[in-house]
């Protein structure tokens, strides 16, 4: 099995998912050096728009756009995976392959409920990763233990109040972009297709509102914020916004 070792790995339950949460942070880090790929619980087959199929071709451009080295869907079922060994043991296999230091999740709670149940198996199963006992293995070759140092969530359609926030100052354009890869999904002027809460521009407008009101209580033009359980510690308070 080839290297696949990256500074980050972004988990969403949903393709679209890391996009709309933390698009802009993958962005900023991809260009500050470090190295990121990305994790699909479900294929989104519930979606109101789009399939399965379109959703995975969508995925693969925004990828491709935010500069992300590999992508992989686990395959749950969307709306009713259920955190169970079973599926824990399927992103283990992730945790171990790419061994990430920084692990980024869904929202702890949120309106879809796919996105808090999805938010706890990725800190049950970022923990048991780091079990020795707890053995997997990929082609017949077992996997070493790996526990990433951190889990920050992102903030989805729930206002929620950060613990962190990442100035994603000029990503935002490319962040909306990277979104708009889901044509099925978001605003496509003359596009057919029931409307759904995230379909309109005027959702568009409230994810930038958002980084702007996140960018101004850290001084910046645009923000993400995180949560996260435990101490968040730094090195150097000098480097703090």
């Amino acid at each position: 099995m080839k290297n696949s070792k990256v500074d980050i790995l972004a988990v969403g339950v949903h393709p679209d998912d890391i996009e709309l949460g933390c698009g802009g942070t993958i962005l900023k880090q991809i260009n500050l050096g470090y190295t990121v790929s990305i994790v699909d619980l479900t294929r989104g087959e519930l979606g109101t728009r789009g399939t399965a199929e379109t959703r995975k071709t969508e995925a693969e451009a925004a990828r491709i756009l935010l500069g992300a080295q590999e992508r992989e869907n686990l395959g749950m079922a969307d709306g009713f995976f259920e955190n169970n060994e079973a599926n824990k043991k399927l992103l283990i296999v992730a945790i171990r392959k790419y061994r990430p230091d920084i692990v980024l999740a869904n929202a702890t709670a949120d309106r879809h409920p796919d996105h808090g149940r999805a938010a706890q198996l990725i800190n049950d199963a970022c923990f048991l990763a780091g079990l020795k006992k707890v053995e997997t293995t990929v082609d017949d070759k077992a996997q070493v233990e790996w526990r990433p140092r951190k889990v920050f969530h992102y903030i989805q359609d729930y206002h929620t109040d950060p613990d962190i926030v990442v100035d994603i100052s000029g990503h935002m354009d490319k962040k909306i972009e990277s979104i708009l890869c889901y044509k099925t999904q978001f605003y496509n002027k003359g596009a057919d297709g029931p409307q759904t809460p995230i379909s309109s521009k005027a959702f568009l407008d409230t994810l930038v509102g958002r980084g702007i009101a996140h960018g101004r209580r850290i001084g910046v033009e645009h923000g993400e914020g995180f949560t996260c359980y435990g101490y968040i510690g730094v090195d150097d308070i000098g480097k703090v916004l």
